[in-house]
């Protein structure tokens, strides 16, 4: 919980803190997560998820089931290691393994995760207004990983 009300300090992810941050890591039909660690310590997370209900990109790759990769984080003292793409990676193998497309959908102001992603060949499928609540509606890119 350390890193990630880190990254939430400096970076505003997650957008809205969660009431229970430990429940917003664990919860929803998780098929894996995994951390990082640096000198020892835990740098980052990132989880693997079946679609969920508000999760777009899945609606949005056509050619067969997906897996949503999400809460994707590393501590910003643990940044320029690529620990965010080898977090990436696993993910991404984690639903291969499992027939699954991965895809993810990342808040539009997030252009540092948003240019990782390009960075490492994901697509982007569309870009969507999305509503959290109602007096809240955020923009959201919605990638897929390459083929």
């Amino acid at each position: 919980m350390e890193v990630l009300a880190e990254v939430h300090h400096r970076d505003g992810y997650p957008v809205n803190w969660p009431d229970r941050p430990a429940d917003w890591l664990s919860s929803g039909a998780r098929l894996g997560a995994w951390v990082a660690e640096f000198d020892g310590r835990v740098a980052g997370h990132v989880a693997l998820y079946a679609a969920g209900e508000g999760d777009v990109a899945p609606t949005r790759w056509p050619e067969g089931p997906t897996a949503v990769v999400s809460r994707l984080f590393v501590a910003p003292w643990a940044r320029g290691h690529r620990l965010g793409a080898l977090l990436i990676g696993r993910a991404d193998a984690e639903a291969r393994r499992r027939g699954l497309h991965p895809v993810l959908d990342v808040v539009a102001t997030d252009t540092a995760a948003a240019a990782l992603y390009e960075r490492l060949g994901w697509r982007l499928l569309a870009t969507v207004e999305q509503r959290w609540g109602p007096e809240q509606t955020v923009t959201m890119h919605c990638y897929a990983a390459p083929r």
